[in-house]
């Protein structure tokens, strides 16, 4: 996919904060793992500082995944889910991020499309959307229009969400990435459409990806995919840059992880586990 984008090597002086600081919010009961793989690969991508922001409910099991990231307590619904006053609860600290990723296990509630509505329309640093935080967008024009965005946006949806977020039902690849690219310059936002050599669009460049395999298909790959995607933008990178590499390493550890434990046995936490090989090899200038 053509010459990747290259991460600066880091100064024996640097510290964690030279490398960002993420938050991913989502989760809700039932779904603590989507953000917390979310979150594991943000810290696995490199990121300095990863905070994640779920409903109270499930803050301990999520916190309990993971030592090395933080954990935010949201309003919950009482039911699990994240509930009404999260963005107000949020808002005081979301200027001292470098990258926000919103939507692995959030739910489709009415709080949960308030809460990505606002994001969407008031957060300065880029905002990856992934998953719920696409499906609540869908059919919501006038809210996702470019001009009611204040920073960089970056969607990354598989082929159904896409549908759903265009309003299309396009099923042949080919003239469904043709409506992606078209959507990503009208909304001039960057957009990874998933799936076999996932496309990578900000409306005027396009470009494959060239790893990846079968054995990705699997809950909580994409969930993988955003956590590593918040950590490039946190170090740095453009969003249509950042969006490239990820796209990348998250194959290139899927194709690591499939050759010592085979497609069928893949499982999103392996991605989580092979990216620091795959940061190795891709440091090392072997992205064959």
């Amino acid at each position: 996919m053509n010459e990747l984008p290259r991460l600066e090597p880091r100064s024996p002086e640097s510290h964690k904060g030279d490398y960002g600081r993420a938050l991913l919010v989502g989760g809700s009961r039932g779904m603590s793992g989507a953000i917390a793989l979310a979150g594991m690969a943000a810290l696995r991508g490199g990121c300095g500082l990863v905070t994640l922001a779920v409903p109270g409910d499930i803050e301990q099991t999520v916190a309990g995944h993971e030592p090395s990231y933080m954990t935010s307590r949201l309003p919950d619904d009482g039911e699990g889910a994240v509930g009404a006053g999260a963005f107000a609860a949020l808002q005081p600290a979301l200027e001292k991020y470098d990258c926000i990723g919103v939507g692995p296990g959030l739910g489709e509630g009415a709080a949960a499309k308030s809460l990505v509505l606002e994001l969407y329309q008031s957060v300065v640093a880029p905002l990856v959307l992934d998953a719920d935080a696409i499906n609540v967008l869908a059919g919501d024009d006038l809210s996702i229009q470019s001009e009611a965005a204040v920073g960089q946006r970056i969607f990354t949806p598989h082929p159904g969400e896409l549908r759903r977020l265009l309003g299309v039902d396009i099923q042949q690849r080919e003239s469904l990435e043709e409506a992606a690219v078209e959507w990503a310059q009208s909304q001039q936002v960057v957009l990874v459409l998933k799936g076999h050599q996932s496309l990578v669009t900000d409306g005027e460049q396009r470009f494959h990806n060239t790893s990846g395999n079968a054995g990705m298909a699997t809950g909580g790959s994409g969930d993988v995919l955003t956590g590593l995607l918040v950590a490039l933008v946190c170090q740095g990178l453009r969003p249509l840059e950042a969006a490239r590499l990820a796209v990348y390493l998250h194959g290139l550890a899927g194709d690591l992880a499939a050759d010592k434990l085979g497609q069928q046995a893949l499982i999103a936490s392996d991605l989580v586990d092979f990216l620091g090989p795959a940061f190795l090899k891709y440091l090392q200038g072997d992205s064959s």
